[in-house]
């Protein structure tokens, strides 16, 4: 009796620890049709670059059995400070082909057409068109802009802290995306469904050039 107690709490912690789902309990991206950039966007100041030796954009998807995560370890950008940062503006380009999964074989699917058919889109880009203090969950700003994903460009807001101090601009911005706003369709096999809801983690300290 005992035996089967213990096999069933085990059984069941298994069940908990597979079904995990990293997007949940996050901020939710907002998305809708591509804005306009801000008057206060447009302005000219200091450039930080953003690269990948002091950057990271990871995101974190899971099937029924369990999240995978994954890294673009190619990348460029800039934070135009024009002295706040609702004031500014932010540019990335990501080399799609340059992601790199917790699992080889993942790898390597990830990069078809499945899921981001990077020998067909290559390149994600992402240009803010707003940034308003105040966020979600203790955020200090709320980001909007312009993202390009699997040929499909969608205006996205999430939250974010932000802090600058005069050599650098520190960003960090946790929020999920929902993989079909960018036609991010593949299903999975019937037994192990890929959730619709992907966890995005942004690290940035960009230094000034």
């Amino acid at each position: 009796m005992r035996l089967g107690l213990i096999t069933l709490v085990l059984s069941a912690l298994i069940l908990v620890s597979a079904c995990h789902d990293p997007a949940a309990n996050k901020s939710h991206a907002v998305t809708s049709e591509p804005a306009a950039p801000s008057p206060q966007a447009a302005a000219s100041g200091q450039k930080f670059l953003l690269t990948p030796e002091h950057c990271e954009i990871k995101f974190t998807a899971s099937q029924v059995t369990g999240p995978h995560s994954a890294t673009f370890q190619k990348f460029s950008g800039e934070i135009d400070y024009a002295g706040a940062p609702e004031a500014s503006r932010v540019s990335v380009n990501i080399d799609t082909s340059s992601l790199n999964a917790d699992d080889p074989k993942l790898t390597k699917h990830l990069k078809t057409p499945d899921f981001f058919d990077v020998a067909k889109y290559p390149t994600a880009t992402f240009v803010s068109t707003a940034i308003k203090a105040g966020g979600e969950k203790g955020a200090s700003h709320t980001v909007t802009g312009n993202l390009t994903l699997h040929g499909v460009t969608k205006s996205v807001t999430f939250p974010a802290t932000i802090g600058v101090t005069p050599d650098a601009i520190n960003v960090d911005a946790d929020f999920t995306l929902n993989r079909h706003d960018f036609n991010l369709n593949y299903v999975g096999a019937a037994d192990n469904l890929v959730r619709d809801n992907v966890e995005l983690v942004l690290k940035v300290h960009a230094t000034k050039s």
